[in-house]
């Protein structure tokens, strides 16, 4: 079995001395439905703050200790308090909050990945977190009970990924005109037109947007705007990399575009971003 594991450098910096995370990549028998398996253990007491933008990972947490503070697009509160539960699409950013005693494991799925998992539309899950026993009834607090039960991260990364492995095998795979317009759609960075792939389907737009959203919790145009930020994202590393083209790049209509789609999406501006 193919397994990537590693310590983060942030471990050895001194913020991030009060925490651990651990990572795998999962063998080939998950290629496409989950991208990585996060082991994340708090070691000193303190009130972390992290803030997630728009992105296509579906998480499935599963926590042996402290929960979590949980905000889409505000600061949480005392009532937004999450232990064990995953989170659908949402085009915007997502602040957590923690406070020194937070110990989970978290499986990330592809969105498409997400839906045979759960085997339920992820339009049930779009812009909202859901219980973990909601989700997988006794199956989920057995899971639960074995991964806080195991001796290391190495053990508790095996069972998750077995479990995973485990599901797939009773689910249906997704439809090849979905998987073919999410593909296009990626390949693209978000600038291919949804009508074209309509077209190309034989399909109507709307029929179109009623499957994607079924399979992934949102729309193609939402899901493009998502992929295109994230590129946008990623170019603006860049040393080089000029605001004006990374808009154009992207496919933005101009600069004051880009601006407004980084507001939405990161919450912040991309100069904001970028100096971070």
């Amino acid at each position: 079995m193919p397994v990537e594991m590693q310590h983060r450098k942030e471990r050895d910096q001194s913020i991030a001395g009060r925490f651990e995370i651990m990572r795998r990549v999962p063998g080939a028998e998950l290629a496409g439905v989950v991208t990585d398996i996060c082991g994340y253990r708090e070691t000193a007491p303190g009130h972390f703050r992290n803030v997630e933008y728009a992105s296509l990972t579906v998480p499935l947490v599963i926590s042996f200790a402290e929960p979590f503070a949980i905000g889409l697009g505000r600061a949480p509160d005392d009532n937004d308090r999450f232990a064990s539960f995953a989170a659908g699409l949402f085009a915007g950013p997502v602040m957590i909050e923690s406070f020194g005693g937070a110990c989970c494991v978290q499986v990330n799925f592809t969105p498409l990945g997400a839906r045979r998992f759960f085997r339920l539309p992820m339009s049930e899950l779009t812009d909202s977190m859901v219980v973990l026993d909601d989700l997988l009834g006794a199956e989920g607090a057995a899971l639960r009970e074995r991964l806080g039960n195991a001796p290391d991260w190495t053990a508790r990364f095996d069972i998750a990924e077995a479990f995973v492995a485990a599901r797939l095998e009773s689910t249906t795979e997704t439809p090849l005109e979905i998987a073919w317009a999410y593909d296009r759609i990626i390949a693209s960075g978000g600038r291919t037109r949804i009508a074209s792939l309509a077209e190309r389907l034989g399909w109507s737009r709307k029929h179109l947007a009623d499957k994607f959203f079924d399979a992934t919790g949102v729309g193609p145009k939402t899901l493009s705007r998502i992929v295109r930020f994230n590129r946008a994202l990623r170019l603006s590393k860049q040393p080089t990399a000029d605001w004006a083209d990374v808009a154009a790049d992207c496919g933005y209509a101009d600069q004051a575009h880009l601006v407004r789609e980084f507001r939405v999406l990161a919450g912040e501006t991309p100069t904001a971003l970028s100096a971070r």
